[in-house]
C-alpha cells in the first residue's frame, strides 16, 4: 500500500481543516451565538439564530468536551469561504498524487447531506463511501476497483437520534434536491417507515442504527428524530463501528467534511461481518468486498504507523464473546492472499488456544 508524498499529505491535513471551517461558517452565521447546555450532567454546545418572527431558533451542535468542536467556538466568526483555492486543492490531490475522487453523483449526495446536517448531528459514513475517505485520512493510495459504489450507507447512534433534540430537515426533500426520481422504499417488514431511498437508476441511500437488543425491536426500522423522517435499520455489531469515530475529507468539489468510523475499527468490523455473510452469489459477492477492503486498511494501518489502534480494536471485538470471535476467525481465514501476512500479524497478538477454539 503506497504512501502519497508527504507534500500531499500536507495538503490533506490543510484542505480538510479549511473545509471543516467552511462548513462551520454555512451552519453558524455570525448573526446567532453559542450557548452551553448541561444534559445529564455533561456540557453540550447549542447554537441560537434569530428565526425572523422575533424568537429564537436553536440547534445542537455538539458535546463541549469535544476539543475540536470547543476550539471553533472560542475562535467563531464569519470566515470568509474559500471556495475556489480548495478546489484547487482537491484537483491537485486527484490529478497529481493520485488520490481517486467518488463519483459525481455520490459525491453530490454527500454534500447534500453534510449541508443538511448530518454531520453536525454525528451522523456518520459507513460502508464503501467511508472506505474511499480512508485514502484522505491515511494518505494512502487505494486501487479504483476497491471504491466503486452504488449506493451511500449513513448510520447514527439510536440514542444520539433520541437526545439531541434537533434535525436534519425532511430527508426525502434533501435527496429530491440532487435527482426528483429519488422516492422512499417500503420496508421488509411491512412498517410505514422507510429507512432507504432510492432513484430511477437504482442509486440507494439507506440510514443504519445500533441494535437496541430487545427482539420487538430486531426486524422493525427504527424512528429516528433527527434524521428528517427516515427510520435507520438496527445491526448487530453497528455499537462497536461507531464508537469514536474521525473527522476526515471527501475528496468532491471544494472537498466535503464528513464524520467516518475509525479506520482501525472498520477494518475489524468488516472481517466480523465477512464472517457472517450468506452462501449465496450475492453474499460472496459482498463477503468478496468487505474482506479487500478490511485486509487493504489491514496492510495500510500497519504501514501508516497505525498497528497498535488496530490491535487494540482487534481485541476489543475479540473480547465480545464466542460470536464475535467464531465470526472474526472466520473472517481471518478467508482474506485474499495478498493481504494475509497483515492480518495474520495482528491476528497473532491473539491466545492460540482461544483462536483454534473459535474455528
Amino acid at each position: 500500500m503506497k504512501q502519497i508524498d508527504l507534500m500531499f499529505r500536507t495538503m490533506v491535513a490543510e484542505l480538510q481543516q479549511r473545509t471543516f471551517d467552511a462548513q462551520w461558517s454555512a451552519d453558524f452565521p455570525p448573526t446567532g451565538r453559542f450557548v452551553k447546555v448541561t444534559v445529564d450532567n455533561r456540557a453540550y454546545w447549542y447554537f441560537d439564530q434569530p428565526n425572523g418572527e422575533g424568537g429564537q431558533k436553536r440547534r445542537y451542535v455538539g458535546p463541549v468536551d469535544d476539543g475540536e468542536i470547543t476550539a471553533q467556538v472560542a475562535t467563531f466568526k464569519g470566515e470568509k469561504d474559500d471556495y475556489q483555492n480548495r478546489r484547487k486543492m482537491v484537483a491537485a490531490l486527484t490529478r497529481e498524487a493520485g488520490m481517486i475522487a467518488p463519483d459525481r453523483f455520490t459525491g453530490a449526495v454527500v454534500e447534500a447531506l453534510a449541508a443538511a446536517g448530518l454531520f453536525r448531528l454525528r451522523g456518520v459514513l459507513v460502508g464503501t463511501v467511508a472506505f474511499q475517505c480512508y485514502a484522505a485520512h491515511l494518505g494512502i493510495r487505494l486501487p479504483m476497483a476497491a471504491i466503486l459504489t452504488g449506493d451511500a450507507d449513513v448510520a447514527q447512534d439510536f440514542a444520539i437520534s433520541s437526545e439531541v433534540e434537533d434535525s436534519m430537515p425532511p430527508i426525502l426533500e434533501v435527496l429530491q434536491g440532487i435527482d426528483p426520481s429519488f422516492r422512499a422504499l417500503p420496508h421488509i417488514s411491512g412498517s410505514t417507515r422507510s429507512n432507504a431511498f432510492r432513484n430511477s437508476s437504482g442509486y440507494r441511500v439507506e440510514f443504519l442504527t445500533t441494535n437496541r437488543g430487545a427482539e420487538e425491536y430486531s426486524d422493525q426500522p427504527a424512528k429516528m428524530p433527527a434524521l428528517g423522517g427516515a427510520a435507520a435499520e438496527p445491526l448487530r455489531f453497528m455499537d462497536f463501528l461507531l464508537r469514536d469515530p474521525v473527522r476526515t475529507i471527501l475528496l468532491h468539489a471544494a472537498g466535503v467534511s464528513v464524520v467516518v468510523p475509525d479506520p482501525s475499527r472498520f477494518a475489524v468490523h468488516k472481517l466480523i461481518v465477512a464472517g457472517r455473510r450468506l452462501d449465496d452469489a450475492g453474499g460472496r459477492a459482498k463477503k468478496e468486498k468487505d474482506l479487500r477492503q478490511s485486509g487493504m486498511l489491514f496492510e495500510a494501518l500497519q504501514e501508516t504507523g497505525d498497528g497498535a489502534n488496530l490491535a487494540d480494536a482487534l481485541r476489543e471485538a475479540w473480547g465480545r464473546g464466542p460470536s464475535w470471535r467464531s465470526s472474526i476467525t472466520a473472517g481471518v481465514y478467508a482474506v485474499p492472499k495478498p493481504y494475509l501476512p497483515a492480518v495474520h500479524r495482528t491476528f497473532g497478538i491473539l491466545p492460540a488456544d482461544e483462536i483454534e477454539k473459535a474455528r
